[in-house]
């Protein structure tokens, strides 16, 4: 049997979903810096942003100018997010094509009062993602005020050895920012979310864009599910906004005692596979 460590207090986590400006990076961290601000005035200690929202998705824009379209961990183009964050008391994971030497990577950049701090590169690249970025190596967990974060972006979600890996790693939640499009991936969002959450027992946070970027409809729908899988907030599917959400221990460990799967599980992978075979007939 597993044990794992709960939180002592809530925390207070937002979504912003927002429209990207193509390849803009100065007026996309312009953004985020106004929504890290308002993070801060409606009490949150955590927001997530969308995948790549400081250029847009766009790929092609990227591609052909990366030294404009991707951000180095030091560029100081930043600056502006560190000091909302400064302002606010907000840590924000910010989602960005990352330009490190000669390689391009699809992070989620953790930045606070001081700059950014870390970074989690997007393991599991889509199918046209490929020739361009490089595929993370690791996973990534947040720590603010006793919570565990772990962190995704987009394809990763419909992993769901993602979010155990995180859960395993003693996280209370898997915050994710990414690019859903209308149709088809607002169905993804609506099944992998709630099912990360549930088998993990943890909250489940989902970051999404919305009007269009890198030729995609993009859903919006940013929403936080509970341990339990159920809805705890979600944001409209056009509009600009914040999606706030109280992640609390309480209900952490109702869920877990409830559904105590994430206790209970052992390493299926120990051992051998028993064969099974049928008997011939005939």
């Amino acid at each position: 049997m597993i044990e794992f460590q709960l939180p002592d207090a809530p925390l207070r986590i937002a979504a912003a979903q927002a429209q990207a400006v193509p390849g803009e990076v100065e007026a996309n961290t312009a953004t985020v810096a106004r929504m890290v601000r308002g993070a801060g005035d409606g009490g949150a200690r955590v927001v997530v942003f969308p995948e790549k929202f400081l250029s847009g998705y766009e790929p092609e824009l990227i591609c052909a100018d990366p030294e404009r379209c991707a951000v180095a961990p030091d560029d100081p183009r930043l600056a502006p997010v560190a000091e909302a964050c400064a302002a606010s008391g907000v840590t924000a994971v910010v989602g960005a094509a990352v330009r490190d030497e000669a390689e391009l990577y699809v992070s989620a950049l953790i930045v606070d009062g001081t700059g950014v701090v870390g970074r989690y590169d997007k393991q599991t690249l889509f199918q046209h993602e490929r020739p361009i970025y490089r595929q993370g190596c690791a996973g990534a967990t947040l720590e603010v005020d006793g919570w565990r974060l772990g962190l995704g972006v987009c394809y990763d979600s419909g992993f769901p050895e993602h979010a155990r890996a995180a859960a395993l790693d003693g996280c209370h939640a898997y915050v994710v920012g990414a690019l859903f499009g209308e149709g088809n991936g607002h169905h993804e969002s609506r099944i992998w979310f709630p099912a990360r959450a549930f088998d993990n027992t943890v909250y489940a946070v989902l970051a999404n864009h919305v009007g269009t970027t890198g030729g995609w409809r993009a859903c919006g729908g940013s929403a936080v599910w509970g341990p339990d899988g159920r809805v705890v907030a979600e944001g409209s599917p056009t509009e600009e906004e914040l999606v706030f959400a109280d992640l609390l221990p309480d209900r952490l460990h109702a869920a877990r005692e409830a559904e105590p799967m994430l206790r209970d599980l052992h390493d299926t992978g120990a051992a051998a596979r028993t064969a099974l075979r049928t008997a011939p007939t005939g």
